[in-house]
């Protein structure tokens, strides 16, 4: 984020206000400071830069969700709006949650609604926590709104933590072979270049010969081998990050076997299960749309859902509209199609998130049981080919012997 500096008229007053806004471009701050009854006349950047903001006030999901809970509760219980928020932030045990609130606080008490003022800290507040937020206010439905966002926080961090989950055995498998690897190749195998070098006439199997090479390599110019690696590790991070780079990592993930179809099932229950609290809370549609497509988190289901919204405007049913995508699964269409018709979207969404939910469960289990022997017969190829790399040599040594 930035801070702006900004000169605006207040209408019915005619005065002038000079201020600071926090804002991720100048758009954004326009759209801010009318949102509080201004009139923007002047935006200029300014000197102060607040991107560590978002490092320094980062909220963890489960803060999120305690706090979306609590605040539910208070309100539901007919507590002001103010009042419920400095009892939840005194009850909180987060420091960076705490730091976000009691500036949503300040901004409330001068006149923002609760949205708006929670849409300046998009660190700790996303698009569908703000939409959703937005709706319970217009709808006069914010407790039931807070409730289905805690779920909502639940369901989603239960899925990303299997997923995490699913990966520690072979990041563990995985570093236990590069390190097995790196001690025979550092430490064994210079010791038999050593040992053959006493003997004349002796000659190293190609094996032992590419595999020392790689040790000297390595024993004599390590540093370049960790800025090559450094290098290698930024230069992909970057890459990752910008459009193309984005577009080939999420093209891996749908469709790289055996975690495409995981990541596939993992979309489409995020897709369903934000697009189920949206419609709870009355978003319309083609909002439901845009805001689903920013938190599936992938460019080319975002695509595939920005060509939906086109042909929505156009009269077409969603239903239609996301069948025969290749980046969708046929069973959404198919469930949203019921529920168009039967008059109960909400619901079918919601079945189809658990169905996704549970598929991700056993798509886990089923992918846990496959790598793990597949990780198994790695680390033993890479264990016989530094062995081998051993013992050729000592096997010829041997023969050598024997002969003479």
């Amino acid at each position: 984020m930035l801070s702006y500096h900004y000169t605006a008229r207040d209408p019915a007053t005619g005065q002038y206000t000079k201020a600071d806004v926090e804002a991720d471009n100048e758009q954004a701050a326009a759209k801010l400071i009318r949102a509080e009854g201004l009139v923007p006349i002047n935006i200029e950047l300014s000197d102060k830069k607040i991107a560590s903001g978002r490092r320094r006030h980062r909220v963890k999901i489960k803060d999120k969700v305690l706090f979306s809970r609590q605040l539910s509760t208070l309100i539901n219980a007919g507590l002001p709006l103010v009042q419920s928020l400095r009892t939840v932030n005194a009850q909180s045990q987060s420091k960076p949650l705490k730091v976000v609130i009691n500036k949503v606080i300040a901004d409330v008490e001068g006149g923002l609604t609760l949205s708006v003022a929670m849409s300046k800290h998009p660190e700790a507040f996303d698009q569908v926590y703000i939409s959703l937020i937005a709706a319970g206010e217009a709808s006069g439905t914010l407790d039931k709104a807070l409730e289905r966002l805690a779920i909502q926080q639940e369901k989603d961090a239960d899925l990303i933590s299997k997923l995490r989950g699913a990966m520690i055995y072979p990041i563990i498998v995985l570093l236990v072979m590069v390190g097995v690897v790196g001690f025979m190749i550092v430490k064994v195998l210079p010791q038999v270049k050593t040992l053959y070098d006493g003997i004349s006439g002796g000659t190293l199997p190609l094996l032992t010969r590419v595999l020392l090479a790689i040790s000297s390599f390595t024993i004599h110019y390590w540093w370049v081998v960790l800025l090559v690696l450094g290098l290698l590790a930024f230069f992909t991070t970057r890459w990752a990050r910008t459009g193309p780079g984005k577009e080939v990592i999420d093209r891996l993930k749908m469709r790289m076997p055996p975690l495409g179809a995981l990541f596939m099932k993992v979309y489409m229950a995020r897709f369903s299960r934000t697009g189920t609290t949206l419609v709870a809370s009355g978003v319309p549609l083609i909002q439901v749309l845009e805001i689903t497509g920013t938190a599936v988190n992938n460019v080319h289901i975002k695509r595939s859902l920005n060509r939906a919204i086109e042909k929505v405007k156009g009269g077409k049913a969603l239903s239609d509209s996301l069948a025969n995508d290749p980046n969708f699964l046929e069973l959404v269409p198919n469930m949203v199609r019921i529920g168009e018709q039967s008059g109960s979207l909400e619901q079918m969404l919601a079945k189809t998130a658990d169905y996704y939910e549970k598929e991700v469960d056993d798509q886990i289990k089923s992918i846990s049981t496959i790598i793990e022997p597949v990780l198994m017969v790695g680390l033993g190829i890479a264990a016989f080919i530094i062995v081998a790399a051993v013992l050729l040599p000592i096997y010829g040594l041997a023969n050598k012997s024997f002969v003479q």
